[in-house]
């Protein structure tokens, strides 16, 4: 259950404990793997209506909630797509919207995703939800685009939800006049830019119609406050756990068994390959924080085209196709999940001998949600420990660690979901770099990370 206002969705701190490794259960009767929905919570109990107000109401299907998330040139892309496909997953229609001249937009981090419309077509629309993502440039470009600042502060106006997080609150709100009688939040490098007696350190702050966040690391926290305020508590407490961004207390951050050492006398390389239906928000999560740590990551194709739409509808552009890719040899190869996806990637030849030889050369690889079942059916998972997404462990016949969010077993590294992919990216970041540099990547999206 998440409160409707001040500080949302609190880390769960570490906690030591051992790790029990088990074999994987035997298989219910069920098709293939799919995200489970918990129970609906409170269900209550009401008076059969009429037939004819049965037939009304079924003849009136409520109408879908409208989200705008505007992007620009330097967008913080985490920010932009985990809002994104958090509220489409919960129903949304979201429109990604570019203040560019082109709906092709590079982010922050390199990222390049393809908006819905130019901002220009959503200037007479009307929205449930305006959510500004942050990042610099992204944020000042968002402030001088007259158009967005007419829609936002209509949205105010006329009392309807809007938000920012990280650098938009200080970068764009406050120019606009929005923040006024407000408490409000933003990320630690603006809290300075605030007004003192209005500022507050919560990863989430809802004061009336506004929402703020802090900054990368907070972005489920700040895209699951809106889900609740859409559509309700037990909503976001659905999607919260759909997501697993709300862990059991008692799962561990990450687990290691046969440990090696990830040397490298370079910046580390490495491929991430991306089919039509992978799950962006573990894309650009990988992407994101990896090239904070300065790792060379190029993002391959395995479709005929470099853009790819990814299983929640957002248009991402490859840095290469894989059969350019497959031209370099690699640090680390990572398959996102996403079932469709990730069966996609299973039926690339180019991958799958990139994929041999990265395993006989003893060169990392590792996969997360449902693409172990992919590495599985590629023999590439014999006499390894590993977690993956928990509807498609059933299908894994090696040994199952189900009590932390990422394993490492020798070269190999595996993650069980969305929740769990800034984890996952900060544990590939440990193994080359050191704790220190992971530790300064997550102080830097504000995300909860030991001190050693």
């Amino acid at each position: 259950m998440f409160p409707s206002s001040h500080s949302l969705l609190t880390p769960t701190p570490l906690r030591a404990m051992a790790v029990p490794v088990r074999p994987p259960p035997h298989p219910p009767n069920r098709g293939g793997p799919s995200f489970p929905r918990p129970p609906a919570c409170g269900a209550v109990a009401r008076a059969a209506p009429s037939l004819a107000a049965a037939t009304a109401v079924s003849s009136l299907p409520p109408a879908k909630k409208k989200v705008l998330v505007p992007i620009a040139m330097g967008t913080e892309e985490m920010e932009a797509v985990i809002l994104a496909g958090v509220l489409r997953r919960a129903g949304a229609d979201v429109t990604l919207a570019s203040v560019e001249d082109s709906l092709e937009v590079e982010a922050s981090c390199g990222s390049r995703i393809i908006a819905d419309k130019p901002i220009a077509a959503c200037a007479d629309q009307m929205f449930d939800l305006v959510a500004l993502p942050g990042g610099m440039p992204g944020s000042v470009r968002l402030r001088d685009n007259e158009i967005l600042q007419r829609i936002t502060v209509r949205q105010a106006e006329e009392k309807r939800l809007y938000g920012a997080i990280c650098a938009a609150p200080a970068v764009v709100l406050m120019p606009w006049g929005l923040h006024k009688r407000k408490k409000i939040t933003c990320h630690p490098s603006f809290i300075g830019d605030l007004p003192t007696f209005r500022a507050v350190e919560s990863n989430v702050q809802v004061s009336g119609e506004l929402t703020t966040s802090r900054g990368p690391g907070t972005s489920f926290q700040f895209a699951l406050s809106f889900v609740e305020q859409l559509f309700g508590p037990c909503a976001a407490e659905d999607m919260d756990n759909t997501l697993m961004t709300q862990v059991n207390n008692n799962l561990g951050r990450s687990v290691e068994v046969n440990g090696i050492e990830w040397s490298s006398d370079h910046n580390p390389h490495v491929l991430i390959p991306i089919a039509n239906g992978s799950e962006e928000m573990e894309i650009i999560m990988l992407v994101d924080v990896l090239r904070r740590a300065n790792v060379n990551v190029v993002l391959a194709s395995v479709e005929k085209s470099t853009n790819i739409v990814g299983s929640q509808k957002t248009r991402i552009v490859a840095d290469k196709c894989i059969l350019d890719a497959s031209d370099s040899k690699y640090d680390l190869i990572i398959l996102p999940g996403g079932p469709a996806g990730a069966e996609r990637l299973h039926r690339s030849r180019v991958l799958k001998k990139l994929l041999k030889e990265q395993k006989q050369t003893g060169r990392m690889y590792g996969g997360i949600c449902s693409s172990p079942v992919i590495l599985q059916k590629q023999g590439l998972l014999q006499d390894k420990s590993v977690t993956a997404h928990p509807s498609i462990i059933h299908q894994l016949t090696c040994e199952v660690i189900d009590s932390s969010k990422v394993v490492i077993d020798g070269n190999l590294i595996t993650g069980m979901g969305l929740g769990t992919v800034i984890d996952f990216s900060l544990a590939i970041i440990k193994k080359f770099f050191g704790h220190g540099r992971a530790k300064g990547v997550a102080n830097g999206i504000v995300f909860e990370y030991p001190k050693s």
